[in-house]
């Protein structure tokens, strides 16, 4: 089984300006802490961020639209940061808002090869703006398209070096499917183990989507 163990030191040379990033995370919850750090670190900007929402200030994604390096964010919501809010109100962040349920499965399509989807939900509000709409058995459906993206950024609470990863309770959320859909995938793990010694059926994550792992740091980082 091939080692998918990385060193930090070469986790920069994964990054580039504009890319865009699926996160893990919940308020921050599965946000991986050391991830974000070395993205600050490495001076990256103009980046567009995939992912639920933009959590609490300071923490996670937070982070990097406090410092300013992302241009473009599509989420759920940010009402728990008001440095997002001021800046899409200033102009200087731009912003998609999409349903959770239907901002799920667009990332699952993109991780799935899939051409998109059919969901009632946004017809007849401004979320179906520029979005084709089909009338099927009396229902009207808006055609969503697939969400993928050039780097997923994980935090699994235990890994192997092969890649493999397990997640702890709510902090699962959206990591196994953005493990699916981005060309790149970094894995922070709170706890790195060596191959073997996850039991197979704890693993949520296989290592054969996973473009490197490595040891983490402290959750809220």
């Amino acid at each position: 089984m091939k080692h998918k163990f990385i060193e930090k030191n070469t986790i920069m040379d994964y990054f580039r300006d504009g890319m865009s990033v699926m996160y893990g995370g919940f308020m921050g919850i599965g946000t991986p802490p050391t991830l974000i750090s070395l993205i600050l670190e490495s001076g990256i900007k103009n980046l567009t961020l995939i992912g639920s929402d933009t959590s609490l200030p300071n923490i996670g994604i937070a982070r990097l639209i406090e410092a300013r390096r992302v241009k473009r964010i599509i989420c759920s919501h940010v009402g728990l940061l008001p440095q997002a809010a001021k800046q899409i109100r200033s102009g200087k962040l731009l912003a998609e808002f999409i349903p959770q349920g239907t901002l799920v499965e667009r990332i699952r399509c993109g991780g799935a090869g899939l051409g998109g989807f059919l969901t009632p939900t946004g017809v007849g509000t401004s979320v179906a703006n520029g979005k084709q709409c089909l009338h099927i058995e009396h229902q009207d459906y808006l055609l969503e398209l697939p969400l993928r993206a050039d780097l997923a950024i994980i935090h699994a609470d235990k890994g192997d070096k092969a890649g493999n990863l397990s997640y702890r309770l709510t902090a699962r959320n959206f990591n196994p499917l953005i493990a699916l859909a981005a060309n790149t995938v970094l894995a922070e793990a709170k706890q790195l183990v060596n191959i073997g010694e996850l039991p197979p059926d704890s693993i949520m994550t296989p290592g054969m989507l996973v473009t490197g792992v490595f040891q983490g740091e402290s959750l809220w980082k």
